[in-house]
């Protein structure tokens, strides 16, 4: 028999912004939730959030602290693991089971993944080292924290040229590697001099940090060269984490402009295989914190309204099987408006 302990309405499968805003929201609606957490959130190198109403600046960590509390004070459970594989059971009720890497197992009814993304990096020597400190990818995150400083933008795609015309608008100062990787069109070229770019050819072989290993200070060229910078920009390709999810019948499929791969969903986060739902940047590369955290709000929504659907089902199966149900002659008789049925009761 299964305990009551490991099994679930919904088992979330992620702990950042996406996984606990919607299991905020699944307690509320009164709906058991366990939220599968591996403590790796993708922006904990960075100093602070940026642009969340209300939480402007605060260090990612502690938002995520904040959140759980706010998950277990509507009865939701935290479970700290990895999920090492999720796979439908055949059952009509539980309907997936979730194994973590220390033999936990959790039974649901839904699912939601909100296993984020990876970022891979182009392999420089000094990049990683200062990722998510002077080595950053979004202008609207971080753009404020570097303005008015030399900012670099290390091409790693045809995007590149649009960051860097992008983080113009924090700083006068924007060189653009080309990094023998970005060829920009005759109208790029324009458009970078029209704004003030300045063009350095040749492959990044090296991101130096001042006191090896201290705040970066500028890159080195395959030739030699040396140029000094304050920030580096770095376009990643982004990776959505869907490993384990291919025993669902889940594959992720390439984003529309081609910055990586993700998992496709409707406009609610439900996902090509019934009973699972996906939100947060496994679903969206784009989404920052915010929209991140809203996007598992509304998957949530969507979930218990699943659920009750399903409930409703059997609750009219079981209603109709009932000898307390009304004959069909007591139910047809509908007060006029502005009438009342004093004491009518359907049971």
């Amino acid at each position: 028999m299964t305990s009551e302990l490991n099994s679930f309405d919904v088992v979330v499968i992620g702990g950042g912004a996406a996984g606990l805003s919607a299991a905020l929201m699944l307690g509320r609606t009164r709906r058991s939730v366990a939220v599968v957490d591996a403590g790796q959130p993708r922006n904990s190198p960075a100093a602070g959030v940026h642009g969340f109403l209300t939480r402007e600046g605060m260090n990612p960590l502690d938002l995520v602290a904040a959140g759980r509390a706010d998950v277990e004070s509507y009865g939701g459970i935290i479970v700290p693991g990895t999920a090492v594989d999720v796979v439908p059971t055949g059952d009509a009720f539980h309907r997936f089971r979730t194994t973590l890497d220390d033999g936990t197992v959790l039974l649901s009814r839904r699912l939601l993944l909100t296993t984020g993304l990876t970022d891979v990096l182009p392999e420089i020597p000094g990049l990683r080292e200062r990722w998510g400190q002077e080595v950053l990818h979004c202008p609207f995150c971080h753009g404020w924290e570097v303005r008015d400083q030399h900012i670099g933008i290390l091409g790693t795609s045809p995007m590149s040229g649009h960051q860097a015309l992008l983080f113009r608008q924090w700083s006068s100062n924007i060189t653009l590697f080309l990094n023998d990787t970005v060829e920009p069109t005759e109208e790029e070229w324009e458009q970078l001099a029209a704004r003030g770019v300045t063009v350095v050819d040749g492959a990044v072989a090296r991101v130096l940090n001042d006191n090896d290993g201290g705040r970066l200070s500028g890159v080195k060229l395959a030739d030699g060269h040396v140029v000094s910078l304050e920030a580096l920009a770095v376009g990643p390709r982004f990776v959505a984490n869907t490993g384990i999810f291919s025993s669902l019948g889940l594959t992720p499929v390439q984003h529309p402009m081609g910055v990586g791969e993700h998992l496709a969903v409707d406009e609610m986060g439900a996902t090509e295989v019934d009973g699972v739902w996906a939100a947060g940047n496994v679903a969206n590369l784009m989404l920052q914190v915010l929209p991140a955290a809203a996007s598992g709000s509304m998957s949530a929504v969507a979930i218990n309204n699943h659920l009750m659907a399903e409930e409703l089902q059997q609750d009219l199966a079981d209603y109709r099987a009932s000898s307390n149900r009304p004959s069909p002659d007591s139910l047809s008789s509908v007060p006029a408006r502005g009438e009342s049925r004093i004491g009518a009761e359907v049971s």
